[in-house]
């Protein structure tokens, strides 16, 4: 057996150990395929912020392009929603020359306003040994950024100049972490964000680097996986690129071959998994060339001041592991919609 194979075995086993752990959660919202799906959905112009004052009619929503009836509708805004949001520092793949000034520019985020803060936020590191807790939830940005200051977030010896066995590790350990944070948000009621300040992870699609069916039937219960957990615990993935403009621009959209949804496993590829893929098919940004990372981040929180949360009654699918994509359309010229763009349904 290749190097190549043996990695990817160890990470495909990996994941799967993984997804068994979040599946044993409990689950209080969807359950995709037996009940209604909840969509959170942010509505922007093409520049400025979300737009607020919309009503019920201004929505049609499309599941498979068939139009699906709205069966509840909310418009919510200002800060008693009922939102958490934790904000990940990867110790994982960012190189070290980037830490010190990522830390301050959360510094600032975090004591913007005098520190008082619109929703929660949790801090937690990514590190070798999985997720480290920084700070619990608050509000409170002083006391925040004070425990950000005492933390020991380290770095990695293995990074991106550590070759493929160094990529796939740090692959293994990303997508573990996103899976411990995402079972142990499982519980907590309300919508969830989640900022990831990272370069991003690897992707491990090169042509030289394929798969064979098995290992896409792997892959493709992953992204399923991760998907629905996703989806039935609100939770809506942010991807920050702390790196900025100073990012290599064909490094920085590398993931986007990646973007298209996967219905089945013989489309699946490792890539479909990078952090950047995941974040936008949640509904969520991806924000690069920006040297103002404060202000990313507070981009992101911005979509929390209104969005609508809408829900409908799926249809039966043709079988299991069905995947239906999700459009939303406004009545509204010059306005669009953002919001997960799928789910996997079962009987």
């Amino acid at each position: 057996m290749s190097t190549h194979a043996r990695l990817i075995r160890l990470l495909l086993a990996s994941l799967s150990c993984c997804l068994v752990a979040s599946a044993q959660q409990p689950t209080p919202q969807t359950q995709v395929g037996t009940s209604k799906i909840f969509l959170d959905v942010v509505v922007t112009p093409k520049s400025g912020q979300p737009v607020t004052g919309l009503q019920q009619q201004d929505f049609t929503l499309l599941d498979n392009k068939a139009p699906q009836t709205i069966t509840s509708f909310q418009a919510v805004a200002g800060r008693d929603a009922p939102v958490e949001i934790v904000l990940v520092i990867d110790a994982v793949n960012a190189d070290v020359q980037i830490m010190g000034e990522e830390r301050l520019q959360i510094d600032k985020f975090l004591r913007a306003e005098g520190g008082n803060l619109a929703y929660p936020i949790s801090i937690v590191a990514v590190t070798d040994k999985g997720i480290q807790k920084v700070a619990d939830f608050s509000s409170d940005g002083n006391a925040l950024s004070a425990a950000l200051q005492k933390s020991d977030t380290g770095l990695r010896d293995i990074n991106r100049s550590s070759g493929y066995w160094g990529a796939s590790e740090r692959l293994q350990l990303s997508l573990n972490a996103l899976g411990q944070l995402t079972a142990s948000l499982a519980p907590r009621p309300g919508r969830k964000l989640i900022l990831w300040v990272s370069p991003g992870w690897p992707l491990l699609s090169e042509p030289d680097h394929e798969i064979d069916s098995r290992q896409q039937q792997q892959v493709f219960a992953t992204i399923m996986g991760v998907s629905t957990d996703l989806l039935k615990d609100s939770i809506t993935l942010y991807s920050v690129d702390p790196e900025g403009a100073g990012e290599s621009p064909m490094r920085a959209s590398d993931y986007e071959p990646f973007l298209k949804p996967v219905s089945k496993p013989s489309q699946a590829q490792i890539g479909n998994l990078g952090l950047q893929v995941i974040a936008i098919q949640s509904g969520g940004l991806v924000i690069t060339a920006s040297n103002d990372m404060a202000n990313s981040l507070q981009k992101c929180v911005a979509d929390l001041a209104p969005y609508y949360e809408i829900s409908f009654e799926p249809g039966p699918p043709a079988g299991p592991n069905e995947y239906h994509h999700v459009e939303i359309h406004l009545a509204k010229p010059g306005l669009t919609a953002r919001t997960r763009q799928g789910y996997y349904a079962q009987p």
